[in-house]
This record gives C-alpha cells, sequence and structure tokens, in this order.
C-alpha cells in the first residue's frame, strides 16, 4: 500500500445492489475517511440500485453520477441538480458488483492477508482499499476534472513506474491491463489502432477476434475496470435523468413512474463510441452480456441505444495499455479464491491471535481469527474470521470462516479431508437474525447443472451424495428451477420444532457426521444464492469488527508481556475510532497490574494508557503532551505506586482516571498523570540495579580533613540513547566514549569533610575553582531535605547524595542532627564545581554526582569500586527523578576509550570494557579532535521525556534507529580498536544523523549553520550529548586545526558567542586528590 498523499477526490460513491447494504458499506466509507485512506474533506456516498436485480453497470453509474450530482448542487446551493458543479469535481464511482460467494460482504470488502506498512491507524486491507490505493496513487493523479468508474470486483497491480500523460485530453479514457488469450475467452478485450482509439470492445469472443487485439508483447488488452469520463462528456450523460428512456436508469426517473432499463457500461455506454461500429450495429446488435433488442423489452433497449449514440456519437474512446500490469478478477472459483489468499509474499498471521503460532505452517493463512488451543493450520488452508478453540485440524486447501467459538466442539468431531470451505454467514429473516452454515468443495463448479458431467458437491459427483445420504435431486430443485448447486436447498435453517439449526444438522451431516435425512428434509433449507440474497451484512461486518477488536486487545497482552517492538498506537487509534477504547483501557489496567516481576512492562502499559487517553481527546486537541503531573487528586494513587503496591496504585489511578474522560483537555491532563506514574515504576525498575552496588567500610579520616576528588568530561563517540532506560533494559545499548580535558583541566570536582557542626554544609560552585560563584545551601533539620528528589530544587544534587549513599536516612523518626552524631560524630561539608557551562552536553550532572558520592564515601571511611559508583550514580538519578542513561559517569569515572554495555534484562546492569588502543591511536585521536561551544544552551527539557515517550509507543522509526544506534557503537569500537580515524569519522556522522531521528529538533539552525561550515574540514561532527546546544565537537581531517576552525567560524555569517577548546585525553577517569 503506498503512503503517498491521498489523491484528493471531491466524491466517492460505492454503489451497491442490495438496499439493505447502503448503511452498512457507508459506515465502512466513513471509517476509511477516519483512518486517513480518504481526505476529510470528501463527500462520501453509497447508493443501491433503485430496483432489484440491479440496473446493470451502465445504469448504476448514471443513478451514481445522478446522485453525486444532486449532492454537489444542493451543498453548492442550487435547488435543481446543475452540471455547474462538475467544473472541478473530480469524482470517483465503485460498483460493488453481484454477490460473492466466498465472502457475504461481497467482493469489495473481502479481507485480504496483507498488512499496511506504517500504518497511522490499523485496519483491514480489503479488496476495495487495495483499488483505492491504486486508483489514487497510481492511475488518477494527473486527471483533469470529470469522473472514474471502476468495479470492485478485481485486484488490480501497476508497475512502480506507470504514469499517464493528460496534457489536452478530452473525452473516454480506458485502462487496460495484459491478459492471454485463453483467460480473454472468458472476458472482454479492447481492440485499438496503434494511436490507442478504441475501434470494438470484443466480449466471449473467438480466438480469432481475440488474437486480432494482440499487442507488441503478445498479450491482448483486458477490460480491467477503470474508465474516466471528462467534464464535457458528463454534461451530455447527466441529461439521461430526464430523457426517456434512459431516465429508468436512475432513482428520479424511476420515481417519477418510468420503466426501470438495465445497461451495460462497457458494451453500451462505451460501446457507441467505438470507431468500426455502425449505428445500426450498435442499436441492433446482439451482444452477450447486455439487455437484448430482440427481448420483450427489446423497443426500449433499441431506443435506449439510439439515445447514447445521438448523445456519446463522436467522442473519442481511448485506450491506456499497461504493460507489466496484473488484472486479478474474482471469479467464483473456490480454489482460485484460497489460491489468491495463500500465494506466497502474502502474511501468514493478519491481523489475528494464535496461541500456539507453531501450529499454523508457513504455508498457511488466518485473518481476522482467535485461535486458542491447538488449532493446526496445514500450508495452503485459509481461516477466516473466526474464533477457534483447538484441538482443530485444517487440511491444505481448505477455508473455514465466519465460525463461532460455539462452533468449535463441531468442528473438532468432522473428518474434514482436502479442499473443503466451511462457512458461517450472518442473515436476517424479517425481524429475525440468525447464523446458516454452509459447506462446499473448492473444486465445485457453483452454476453448472448437476447432469453435467462435471458437476460436483464437496468434489465429487452428485450421485456419491444420493448414494451416501438418501437424498434426492427434487429435495434440492423444485420444478423449473436451475438445478446447478448455487440454487441447490442444502443448507438447514430451521426445524420445525427446534427452531434455529446449527452447524451439526447440515454441515456435519453432509460432511459424513452423525445425523438423519429425515432430520435434514424436516429442516426449512435455503440454496447458497438465497442465503447470499439474505445475508445482513451490517450483521456481519460487526462480528468482524468485534473480532477484530478483540484480536486488538490479546495482540496488545501479548506484546506487552513479550516485549515486543511492535508499536501499539496504530491499534489504540483504531480502537478509540471503534468506540472500544473502555475495553482497552480495561485490558491495560489489567496487564499493569499484573506485572510485579516485571515493573518495566508494568511502566509501558501505563505510558500507553496514557497513548489511549490522548487518543481520545484527538490530534492536536485538549494541549501539549508534556507538562506539570502534580495534581493533588492524583497523589494518593501516586503514594500507593511508590509504596510498591502495584495493584492499588494501577486501581486507585482508573478511578481517578474515570473522572477525567469528559474534555479533551482534561483527557490530555490525565495522559501527562499517567506518564509521571509510568515514571515512578520505571525509576523503581531502574533501582533494582543497586543489587550491583558493594560499599565497604575502612577508616574513617579525621575530622576537618578534605577528600577531594577531580573528573574529566565525557565526550559520547557513538550509541548514545541506547543507554536511556527503559531502551537500555528492554532492547539493550551499547555506547563508546571517551574521557576529556577541557583547556588542559579536568572540569568537574567535588571535595567533602566530616565537621564539628551536625548539620550538612551544602556548597556548589562554578567556574574557576578560586574564583568561584558559589551557592551554599545548610540542611539542620530533616525537613530540609525533603525536595531531595526535586531535581530544581536549591542543592538538590547534593541532597539526593546525601539520601542516596547513606549518610542520612529520609524520611525517618530519628532527628538529622541524631542521625549525624550517631553514624558520623558530626555533620559534612560538601563542595562542587564545574567549569562548564549549564547544557554542555559533556555530561556534567551525573559525572559530578559521582564525584560527589565518591567524596562523601571517602570522608566517612567507606570502601567502594568504579563499578559500584556507576551504579549509584543511576540509583541516584532515579531518586532524584531526572532519569537519564548510563552512559555520562561511565565516561567521566572511567579513563579513555571505552564501550559499555546493558544487556535487554532487568535488573539493569553496565559492563564496561576499555579499549587496548594504542599510544600512537591515542595521539591521532587527541591531536584530531576539538570542542566548539556552540553559544547556545540547550532549553529542551521535554527531549528526553518525548524520547521515551516515543519508544514506549514503538514508533517505527525509533525501534529501528535503536538498533542501529548499538550497531553504530560496536562499529565504532572496532574502528577505534583498529586505528582507523576515516572509520571512527564515519561513525560520528551516523551517529548524528541517529541522534536526530531519536530526539527530532536537536539541530537549531545555528548549529546546522555551524555544521555546515566546519564539514570540509571534518572527518565526522556532532553534538555532544542529546544536542540541542551545549558543545560540538568534531574529528578533523588534518591535526592541531583549532586555530583553521576559528578562522571558517569567524568568516560565517551569523555566528556569534562561540569559543574553540582544545581536548586532551584523559586515560585516568575519576582521580582522588591527596587528602588535605
Amino acid at each position: 500500500m503506498s503512503s503517498e498523499q491521498v489523491f484528493s477526490w471531491t466524491v466517492v460513491v460505492l454503489t451497491c445492489q442490495h438496499k439493505d447494504s447502503v448503511y452498512a458499506f457507508q459506515r465502512e466509507l466513513e471509517v476509511r475517511q477516519q483512518r486517513g485512506d480518504l481526505l476529510q474533506g470528501t463527500l462520501l456516498l453509497t447508493v443501491s440500485d433503485p430496483q432489484e436485480p440491479g440496473l446493470g453497470s451502465g445504469g448504476a453509474t448514471l443513478n451514481a453520477l445522478l446522485v453525486a450530482a444532486e449532492h454537489l448542487s444542493a451543498r453548492a446551493g442550487y435547488t435543481v441538480v446543475t452540471t455547474d458543479v462538475l467544473d472541478d469535481a473530480r469524482i470517483l464511482i465503485l460498483h460493488t458488483g453481484r454477490d460473492f460467494p466466498w465472502d457475504s460482504c461481497g467482493r469489495a470488502f473481502c479481507w485480504l492477508p496483507v498488512e499496511k506498512p506504517a500504518q497511522t491507524v490499523q485496519g483491514p486491507v480489503c479488496c476495495l482499499d487495495m483499488l483505492l490505493d491504486c486508483l489514487s496513487n497510481q492511475v488518477c493523479p494527473g486527471s483533469p476534472p470529470g469522473v472514474w468508474v471502476c468495479s470492485t470486483d478485481m485486484i488490480l497491480t501497476m508497475p512502480t513506474t506507470f504514469k499517464m500523460s493528460w496534457e489536452g485530453f478530452s473525452g473516454v479514457r480506458v485502462l487496460a491491463l495484459p491478459g492471454d488469450v485463453s483467460y480473454a475467452a472468458n472476458h472482454g478485450v479492447y481492440f485499438a489502432d496503434e494511436q490507442g482509439r478504441v475501434r470494438d470492445i470484443i466480449y466471449k469472443g473467438s480466438e480469432e477476434r481475440i488474437r486480432r487485439a494482440a499487442q507488441p508483447d503478445g498479450m491482448v488488452p483486458l477490460v480491467s475496470g477503470p474508465v474516466f469520463f471528462c467534464r464535457r462528456v458528463l454534461e451530455r450523460l447527466l441529461k439521461a435523468h430526464v430523457t426517456p428512456p434512459l431516465d429508468g436508469c436512475t432513482y428520479m426517473g424511476m420515481d417519477s413512474g418510468a420503466p426501470p432499463l438495465r445497461i451495460s457500461l462497457f458494451l453500451d455506454l462505451l460501446m457507441c463510441l467505438c470507431s468500426d461500429l455502425s449505428e445500426s450495429e450498435f442499436v441492433n446488435g446482439e451482444r452477450t452480456g447486455c439487455s437484448s433488442p430482440i427481448s420483450q423489452q427489446g423497443a426500449v433497449v433499441k431506443s435506449a441505444r439510439a439515445l447514447l449514440w445521438r448523445i456519446l456519437r463522436g467522442t473519442t474512446l481511448h485506450m491506456v495499455y499497461v504493460p507489466g500490469g496484473c488484472y486479478d478478477y474474482l471469479t467464483l472459483s473456490g480454489r482460485e479464491h484460497i489460491g489468491r489468499l495463500t500465494k506466497k509474499g502474502t502474511e501468514s498471521n493478519t491481523l489475528s491471535h494464535i496461541q500456539n503460532t507453531q501450529c499454523v505452517s508457513a504455508g498457511g493463512r488466518v485473518i481476522n481469527s482467535v485461535l486458542e488451543g491447538d488449532v493446526s493450520v496445514a500450508s495452503g488452508a485459509v481461516i477466516q474470521h473466526c474464533h477457534l478453540q483447538g484441538p482443530v485440524e485444517v487440511l491444505s486447501g481448505c477455508l473455514l470462516s465466519g465460525l463461532e467459538v460455539t462452533s468449535s466442539l463441531h468442528i473438532q468431531q468432522l473428518a474434514l479431508t482436502n479442499d473443503h470451505i466451511i462457512q458461517g454467514h450472518h442473515i436476517q429473516l424479517g425481524e429475525m437474525k440468525i447464523t446458516v452454515y454452509t459447506v462446499l468443495g473448492a473444486y465445485d463448479d457453483l452454476k453448472v447443472s448437476c447432469d453435467d458431467d462435471g458437476a460436483t458437491f464437496l468434489n465429487h459427483r452428485w450421485s456419491d451424495l444420493y448414494s451416501r445420504t438418501g437424498i434426492q435431486p427434487e429435495d434440492l430443485w423444485g420444478s423449473g428451477r436451475c438445478q446447478s448447486l448455487m440454487e441447490a436447498r442444502l443448507f438447514p435453517v430451521f426445524q420445525p420444532r427446534g427452531g434455529a439449526v446449527g452447524l451439526e444438522v447440515g454441515v456435519c451431516w453432509l460432511l459424513g457426521g452423525p445425523g438423519a435425512l429425515e432430520q435434514w428434509r424436516a429442516a426449512w433449507r435455503l440454496s447458497l444464492r438465497e442465503v447470499l440474497s439474505l445475508t445482513d451484512q451490517e450483521g456481519e461486518l460487526r462480528w468482524r469488527e468485534a473480532l477484530f477488536f478483540q484480536v486488538g486487545r490479546r495482540r496488545v497482552m501479548d506484546n506487552l508481556k513479550s516485549q515486543s517492538d511492535r508499536g501499539l498506537l496504530p491499534s489504540f487509534r483504531a480502537a478509540v475510532l471503534g468506540g472500544q477504547h473502555e475495553e482497552l483501557l480495561c485490558t491495560l489496567d489489567s496487564i499493569a497490574a499484573g506485572s510485579r516481576e516485571n515493573l518495566g512492562v508494568a511502566a509501558r502499559c501505563l505510558a500507553c494508557i496514557a497513548d489511549v487517553l490522548a487518543c481520545l481527546a484527538g490530534e492536536g486537541r485538549g494541549g501539549l503532551r508534556s507538562g506539570p503531573a502534580a495534581n493533588p487528586t492524583w497523589s494518593h494513587a501516586f503514594s500507593i505506586l511508590e509504596q510498591g503496591d502495584l495493584l492499588g496504585g494501577v486501581q486507585a489511578l482508573a478511578t481517578e482516571r474515570a473522572k477525567w474522560l469528559s474534555r479533551p483537555d482534561l483527557l490530555v491532563r490525565a495522559a501527562r498523570h499517567y506518564e509521571a506514574a509510568g515514571q515512578v515504576l520505571l525509576r523503581q525498575a531502574v533501582m533494582l540495579s543497586q543489587r550491583f552496588i558493594s560499599i565497604g567500610q575502612g577508616e574513617v579520616p579525621p575530622l576537618g580533613e578534605w577528600q577531594d576528588v577531580e573528573c574529566p568530561a565525557r565526550l559520547d563517540l557513538s550509541g548514545g540513547w541506547s543507554d536511556t532506560p527503559p531502551i537500555a533494559f528492554e532492547h539493550g545499548g551499547a555506547v563508546v566514549n571517551v574521557a576529556v580535558k577541557v583547556d588542559g583541566r579536568r572540569p568537574i570536582g567535588a571535595r567533602a569533610r566530616r565537621i564539628k557542626e551536625p548539620c550538612l554544609l551544602l556548597v556548589s560552585s562554578s567556574g574557576v575553582q578560586d574564583d568561584a560563584i558559589a551557592m551554599a545551601t545548610v540542611c539542620e533539620r530533616l525537613e530540609d531535605l525533603k525536595d531531595h528528589c526535586v531535581p530544581y530544587a536549591p542543592a538538590a544534587l547534593l541532597k539526593a547524595v546525601c539520601v542516596c549513599s547513606g549518610l542520612v536516612t529520609y524520611p525517618s523518626r530519628q532527628s538529622l542532627d541524631e542521625q549525624l552524631l550517631q553514624r558520623w560524630g558530626g555533620g559534612v561539608e560538601i563542595h562542587t564545581w564545574s567549569l562548564l557551562p549549564h547544557g554542555s552536553g559533556l555530561g556534567t550532572s551525573s559525572i559530578l554526582a559521582g564525584a560527589v558520592l565518591a567524596a562523601v564515601y571517602r570522608c566517612t571511611g567507606r570502601t567502594y569500586d568504579t563499578d559500584s559508583l556507576i551504579h549509584a550514580v543511576l540509583h541516584l538519578e532515579q531518586m532524584l527523578t531526572t532519569g537519564g542513561g548510563w552512559q555520562d559517569q561511565v565516561g567521566g569515572l572511567v579513563g579513555g576509550v571505552k564501550v559499555a554495555r546493558s544487556k535487554a534484562c532487568l535488573p539493569l546492569r553496565v559492563e564496561v570494557e576499555r579499549l587496548p588502543l594504542s599510544d600512537d591511536f591515542l595521539l591521532s585521536l587527541q591531536q584530531h579532535l576539538l570542542l566548539v561551544y556552540t553559544g547556545k544552551t540547550r532549553l529542551a527539557r521535554n527531549l528526553l521525556q518525548d524520547t521515551v515517550r516515543r519508544w514506549y509507543s514503538r514508533v517505527p522509526s525509533i525501534v529501528e534507529n535503536a538498533g542501529q544506534l548499538v550497531d553504530n557503537a560496536e562499529e565504532c569500537a572496532r574502528a577505534c580498536t583498529e586505528g582507523s580515524l576515516p572509520r571512527l569519522g564515519a561513525c560520528l556522522e551516523r551517529y548524528w544523523g541517529q541522534k536526530k531521528v531519536m530526539a527530532p529538533g536537536c539541530e537549531p539552525a545555528a548549529v546546522r549553520t555551524m555544521m555546515d561550515a566546519l564539514r570540509p574540514l571534518a572527518l565526522g561532527q556532532t553534538l555532544a550529548g542529546a544536542g540541542g546546544g551545549g558543545f560540538l565537537y568534531l574529528l578533523t581531517r588534518q591535526p592541531q586545526q583549532g586555530e583553521a576552525v576559528r578562522q571558517v567560524l569567524n568568516n560565517t555569517q551569523g555566528l556569534r558567542d562561540f569559543s574553540v577548546h582544545l581536548v586532551e585525553l584523559d586515560m585516568d577517569g575519576i582521580t582522588l586528590l591527596k587528602s588535605s
């Protein structure tokens, strides 16, 4: 299916032969418009033939054109039908045609084993959808105002390069796809001259006549459906609704008393334009497939043809032949239809829930069905629109359709053989709606007389049925009835005393199961033709829709529990459009509440509920997804979650949610709170990494002795974002980064000492240590630490360190001074500094957290290793609620160039591997690395939240990119190990592209200008960290290019406030200075 912009139709008209179909089919069109398959401004009309049987394709076309023109006239304010409304109109008329035995809703709504790629709203692909896509994206673009007419009884496939020229076109144009002579013998072909002007239309002609129409490729041009009438021709056609006898083709004519008239689109409307036909041949000719001029109505037929000749003759009929195209007409052959559904390249599982997928062979097809237990589907077998419970075995060539779960027991007892078709049909008898079951053989010919040598039922001769069951021909066909399988009254509907019958009375007995001839004879029975004519198409479509949404909920459950990367937003949007959001929300509540053993799954469930609420609000309505989420009415539910009561928390959230569903703005605010609740569970999941923190107790330094710690910054060379929870433990992460000094200094540091006073003295500095601007915070009461988890509170990082490191316990019944005196004999003073600007992208906050933890551990006599410090920072950042990944602290705490990885599992564990690089490569890398401060502070606080949201939604581009980030990190590690700067530069370039996929908007215009200017000097470049501003670093083509970079930037218009900095590799990482 095409993803290009949909062609802008003014009106789409769907014609149908049964009046009862109008409402159901109109709803199907509207659903497609809601899904975006048809543009919102398009007028959708469903029109039934004014009488049954229908008026033929030509009559249905004239009637549909009249209805479209009437609606457009009314919309434009006219009180009569006027052709003026057709001036700029592009109208599509689609004919659903006759009943189709293998689908109760006809060929148009026959589901295919295909799923749309990159769909916005999940939905089935029917023949109608394939045709709409082909017409709107390949055939019709570029066409002038006019009407396209096409039947929906076939599947068109066009070459991707196909394009029609419309320059100077006027008249009627038909599309012809190639077919071979043998196929054309039962079909229609166009006979055209070298310029494409149609001379004749040959329908079921002789082989000799058909061969005359052959094209240079040896194939013949089939009558393939699409026909275009230009605006000038439409005006002539529209006269028909007031001109006898053609007014008998329209509802207005019939409502005015005109007798009904049946005419053909191809053999009447188009035939009169064929250049080889004379008026007499056209008016008086006897043609297979249309009304006869020598029938009882012959005079009317001749009069109508003569009128068409006067109205249309002289109009050019032009054929466009499409070599390489494919025309697949949906015939009455069951074997052909099963072959169509099981052909290579289609999906084995289409919008279905299959409990035991190993039971479905690669060549089997399951469409819109629920299969529970062991339901075996052989290669070449199809199950569609069924709910079955195993054990059931469906053999090759079989088709099961429309069977409810209550049918499973009877299906289990059947001795099914190959090539059987069992269907459940929803029909309406007066006010009563029931299900009738039919069984046929895939090789049965439905229309051939039972006396024909090739006539079969269940793939065997009729005589076999008579001898096996005792059924006689007079039981099946009354006098005067056509004795074909289509007309055979085989299928029981009612028992005189037992009411509606199920699968067991008819189908099971006909297949050799238990039952009796007398019971079958006593039942009121229907033929297949009668079953199809009585179909309750609204009920049939509702059944399929109910299955579709049930499958959707089960697939959501399967995907979440298995932690699949399948995107769920299309399914959510479909449920919301279908009014199924309450059932979906209950399903998500249930999964979340039952995920105690995997908090990652529970967190994703709450994020999914936020997505559903946002879908309910509507696209662009209700406000931004990101925003505050601390409304007091939600605090009770949050506190329950914080206490570890998952079930109670989910229930409390659902109770509060019910109060927020009435308006788009409330729904969006509720979505924000669900995301915040998901973050609570995400933090709890990540905090499981606490088990990898090992802290020992050693000798406590003397009171007043400073413990000083310095750290380098880090440059992320590849893989960033893959280290971010939940990506890091749901997909797995890998990051390559390097520890660096900036302008010769380690820019991040901390110091701590014990002091006599039982308080916490917290000092944060920025700038050079001896000339720093400091902000001091004194905590004398335990209450002063209550905002330790509020990221933007004064000294929040230092307060979080005090709690996370075990320096003090919060909350506690012990006062702060009691805790400090009892544990450490006094208070603690902590100082921090950073020489880097805020939002630098060099990992400052995480590295600083590691430095502070190290200083606090040292001054209180505790021992640790770097691995513990890395996980302690991860734990601390969850407590601080800033989230983020693990690569920053790895980059600054571990020296040199290294690759760090985390596996796709909980608890989240980071494993670091220092790369064994040669001294020559390290020196070369240092000489080619440059750091440029862009002068832009990163302001996008929601980058992380937006990215996590898109990951939870499994947006396909994000999922694909996550894998590419990890792959690029591994390639980057190899490039460094093998000493290749060009390959490293290529990794940097790919990495920057990957960052922009993860966080759209992370490249400000000024930064883009800067990078474009520097590209000639660089092997690769990227903004550090998440992007959006801060530092840019580049790997230059030549060594020591600081001055050249500065000169290029000075000469680039619009750049200011930038600065160029030297980079020195730091091989030591976190460094403990001599005690002072």
